[in-house]
């Protein structure tokens, strides 16, 4: 039986969008801070966003190699990798800065 591989994104498409993606997550992350729009979106909401994301970022990891299946060792590493940092990435979008701290703090 031969294997057939499956391909979702070829692979010129899939390392553009595996860089590209991250850096507009990275930029959306800093303008939602920014305007303190994420206090305004619920925890599901940004976790199902960032799950999703999660998942494209790494469908498109493992279709770099020109094919989503079948799958290699590190492929396999680097979607833990992906989540794993997806939910880093969701667990400090939600925490507030400290009580302590004074944004108009003019000493230096």
């Amino acid at each position: 039986m031969a294997a057939h591989p499956i391909v979702l994104v070829d692979a010129e498409t899939a390392t553009a969008l595996a860089q590209i993606l991250p850096v507009l997550l990275l930029t959306l992350a800093v303008e939602l801070r920014r305007t303190r729009l994420h206090r305004g979106q619920s925890r599901w909401r940004m976790g199902a966003f960032l799950a999703a994301f999660g998942v494209v970022e790494t469908t498109l990891v493992l279709s770099i190699d020109g094919a989503f299946y079948p799958f290699q060792w590190f492929d396999i590493i680097s979607t833990v990798m992906i989540m794993g940092l997806m939910l880093l990435i969701f667990q400090l979008s939600l925490a507030e800065p400290p009580k302590d701290h004074d944004d108009n703090d003019t000493e230096g």
